[in-house]
Order: C-alpha cells, then structure tokens, then sequence
C-alpha cells in the first residue's frame, strides 16, 4: 500500500511508486484488484504476477496441443470408423465448449492456482474438491506420461538416430526407446518448470507460436494436394459391421480419438495466480484456447482425408497423419512439418506438467497432501513450488516404465486417466448446477456472465460430461484388451481402476485426511 503522508517537508508530493500521497498507483490497483479472489479462499499471494494475455491462452492451447493430439490419435479414429470419423471433432466440440462456458464463469470469479480443486471445492464443498483435485492429480501425472510417449511416433520417423534402444524391430525395442526419449522429455519439462514460470511461458509461448503457424502451413499444403471431394466425410462403407448398434458403434468408439484431445482448457485459469487480470483475460483464454483449437485441428482432420492419396492404405491406420504428411507431401517437407510436430509435443507436456504443479500446490497449501508443508513451498530464489515439479517428474518416469513391459496395462490407464478428468470437470459442473437451481450462484459483477443462458448451458454440461466418460469407459475390447492375452480386468479396467482410485481416494480422505483440512499457517491470509 502507498503510504500517506503525516506532513513535513514534501507533504503532498507524487509518491516514490508513481502515485500521489494517499492514492495507490494504478499498477499496485490492479495488483490489489488481482489479489482480491484470493480472500475468498483465505489465501495470501505468494506466486509471481508475471504471465500476460498471450501466455495465459498458450498455456490453455498446449495443453489442447492440436498437432500433439491430432498426430498421436488420427490413426485410431480412421481404424474403427473411417473418414466420418471427422464428425466426432465438431460433436466434442460443441460438448465440451459447455464445460468451457461454466468454466468461464469461475474463472472470472474464482481465478485460482488448481481451478479445478478449488472450484469444486468452493462449489461442493471440502470432500467434494478433495476427490475432484485427487482425481485430476492422479490422471494429470499419467497424461504426462502419456503425452511424453508420442516421441515415439514421431522422432524415429524423422531419423533411425532416434530408435536408440534396438532397431525397431524386436518386441519391445519400441517399447524401451519410448521411456528412453519420454523420460528425456520429462527431465527438461521438470526443470524448466522447476526454474519458475517466466521461463516456462516464454518456451511455451515460443513452441505454441511454432505449433499454430505450422498448423496453418500443413492446412495450406493439405488443401493443395486435395484428390477427392469432402461428400467422403459422409460415407460409412464397411465400418461398423457386425457390431451391434452397426456404424454408430463404431463412430462412438473413433470418437474416443477426438474426446482424448480436446480437454485440459481450464489450464489457462489453473494459472491465474501469476496472470495479469486473471478475472478479465482467464475466460478469454479458455475460450479462445478451444475454439482454435477446434477450427485448426479440423481442418487438418479434413483437408487430410481429403489429401490422402488411398484411403484404404494400410499406413494410415497404422502411423495416421505422420503417413498422410510425408505420402502427400513428400519427405522433406514431411519431416519439417514432424519437427514441429515435436515442438507440439515438448510444450505440450510443459503445459500438462505445469498445471499438476499448480493443482499440487493449491491442495498442499490446504494441507490436503502428505508433505504438504514442503510440497506448497515457495522457493524464495524461482518463484515457483519445486518439490511438486520434482515429485510429479519422478511418478511420470516410473509410470512410462510400465509401457516397456505390459503395453497393454498402459493403454488402459492412459484411458482411464482422460475418464479421471471428464469426472473432475463432472465434480465442478454438477455442484454448479445444483447451485443454480438453488439460486446460490453469482457471475463475477463486472465480468464473464452467461446471463439467462447459464442454467441450459450448464444443464448440457453435466449431460455431456456424463455421457462422454460413460462412452470412455465403456469395455471395448478394441480400447482395453486390444490384443492377446485377453483379461477380463483390463476390459472393465476403467470401472475398476476409476474406483479403486475415486474408492480409495475418498476413504483415505474420511480415515486420515479429513481432520487436518485447512489453509497453512505459512500460506493464510492475515
């Protein structure tokens, strides 16, 4: 605060921070006005205000990672369901711009590290935003290690220099080399993480830069080689035959492909405590995150179908885009676009990382972890909480470790990490609701408000939210037990893990952790 004059010599005179005697400057204003949320969780600002509007909506966007997804998952989308595959990125879309909307709204409101913790904790209650912050904690280490695996696809396709365990083709020389390069990836995010947020941002900014104007060159250079017209976007062929509910059936389970892109938004709130004007620009960047995102990554998906010279060819349900790029394209261009496609892929895991730094931190400084004292530190030199970037770094490596030897367990719990994630929103979306038939809720005045259409958007969201993770964990033998030796626990693998993980999650919530619940002395507001 600036503080008044008492008289003397100089009374009256322009203050040394920039503002009259008695009158705080504008810059220490808005910080005040920045600061206010956190009164209402009873927190005090320790993270640095550091991100501006741009570094909010790159952190939303490489979380998204368009070339990420789109490159990792294409090839599973066209497998079971063909080009109309396509119509599953504008059906996601729409469902999840729901989500986004309420999201919105607390972002404007409640603009806090951990958004997703602390929403569904103010909106359900403690109990509530433990199972929803643990949740998303757990299924944000295993996207981490899954996110770094797509190394795997694309490196060894620019050069054999990166097939370093093997020559590929032994059982598990793929296998190995992924935890080899996914562990590198993960020791650089980590450290870069760990070295504080300015850092972060500007590699994420830079690589999300990188990401967008390659996005709009391969859309460009698709769009040049088309061969066939978009009416094969309409065509159901042979898909779907002999599954019970026919093509739909097989649409339902290639539209896993797009749910498993378009999530992770929320990050752009997630770090409003080291935003500037996080209540004005944490909505926008939400927004604006997922609607590029969903326009550039369907043309892409479009103009790829479109551009592929065969598609019946067997390499485009085995490698998806990375087959369309260098067939189409020819090899050098190919492999410029697949660098890119690693640039994609390094922010992405940055922003991942980021982000379960920030849910981490906000549960510890609510003494809602073991360690807590020590995982919501501060370091006084970086400016950012270091164990959790550390112990998030470890768990992420050992997770890839499983992949070497059981592929199969992996990819259920890759899966069942996305399932972890729709049910975290579902635990903001539906205490929300309630609120809103009750009466209870108010927008931020002055900020993102849906007005009248608040009560059916949110009604869509829990709808959505609900039906997605039922259509997600559903036990599809192709998803949970794609190849031999076929378990019955790995087909229902997503019951079974979400609530081992949701089941004892909570217990040790009501048998240990209840009592202990509240904001740390070190980190309350006076």
């Amino acid at each position: 605060m600036v503080r008044v004059s008492t008289g003397g010599p100089g009374e009256g005179s322009p203050d040394q921070k920039g503002g009259a005697a008695g009158t705080a400057a504008p810059g220490e204003l808005q910080s005040q006005e920045d600061d206010a949320s956190l009164q209402a969780f009873g927190y005090k600002p320790e993270l640095k205000r550091t991100l501006g509007t741009f570094h909010t909506f790159a952190a939303g966007i490489s979380y998204i990672s368009i070339l990420t997804g789109t490159f990792q998952l294409f090839y599973f989308g066209v497998a079971f369901a063909g080009p109309g595959y396509w119509w599953s990125w504008p059906m996601v879309f729409l469902g999840q711009l729901m989500v986004a909307l309420c999201f919105c709204e607390l972002a404007a409101r409640y603009p806090v590290a951990g958004s997703v913790y602390n929403w569904s904790k103010k909106l359900g209650g403690p109990h509530l935003g433990w199972l929803g912050g643990w949740m998303m904690a757990t299924a944000t280490m295993v996207s981490l290690a899954a996110v770094a695996l797509a190394y795997q696809i694309t490196l060894p396709q620019i050069s054999t220099v990166f097939q370093v365990v093997g020559d590929g083709t032994g059982p598990t020389d793929a296998a190995a080399n992924a935890v080899l390069l996914g562990t590198v990836l993960i020791v650089f995010t980590t450290l870069v993480n760990a070295f504080g947020v300015k850092l972060m941002a500007q590699i994420n900014s830079a690589g999300v830069m990188i990401e967008l104007i390659a996005a709009v060159v391969l859309i460009g250079l698709l769009a040049a080689h088309i061969t066939r017209g978009p009416g094969v976007i309409v065509q159901t062929g042979q898909y779907g035959a002999g599954q019970s509910l026919g093509y739909l059936g097989a649409f339902l389970t290639a539209s896993l492909a797009s749910a498993y892109v378009m999530y992770g938004f929320d990050t752009a709130s997630s770090l409003g405590e080291e935003s500037l004007h996080p209540s004005r620009n944490a909505p926008r960047a939400i927004l604006r995150a997922l609607c590029a995102s969903f326009l550039i990554g369907g043309l892409i998906l479009l103009f790829a179908l479109l551009a592929v010279p065969d598609l019946h060819a067997p390499g485009l349900a085995a490698d998806g885009l990375q087959y369309v790029v260098l067939t189409t394209l020819g090899t050098t261009v190919g492999q410029i676009v697949l660098w890119c496609v690693v640039v994609a892929i390094t922010v992405c895991a940055l922003a991942v990382h980021a982000a379960g730094i920030r849910l981490a931190f906000a549960m510890a400084r609510d003494n809602c972890l073991p360690a807590s004292p020590w995982i919501a530190r501060v370091s006084p030199r970086f400016g950012t909480p270091v164990v959790p970037a550390v112990f998030i770094g470890a768990v992420a490596v050992v997770i890839l470790v499983i992949n070497i030897d059981q592929p199969q367990i992996f990819s259920v719990i890759t899966s069942i990490a996305i399932i972890m994630i729709y049910l975290a929103y579902l635990m903001v979306t539906v205490p929300m609701l309630v609120r809103r038939l009750r009466g209870r809720w108010q927008p931020a005045e002055g900020h993102f408000s849906l007005g009248r259409f608040g009560l059916p958007v949110n009604v869509l969201a829990v709808v959505w939210g609900a039906a997605m993770s039922l259509n997600l964990a559903w036990p599809r033998p192709e998803v949970y037990n794609a190849t031999g030796p076929h378990h019955w626990y790995l087909r229902w693998g997503a019951f079974l893990f979400v609530g081992i993980v949701a089941g004892g999650g909570f217990a040790y919530y009501w048998l240990v952790q209840r009592g202990r619940t509240g904001v740390l002395e070190a980190h309350r507001s006076p």
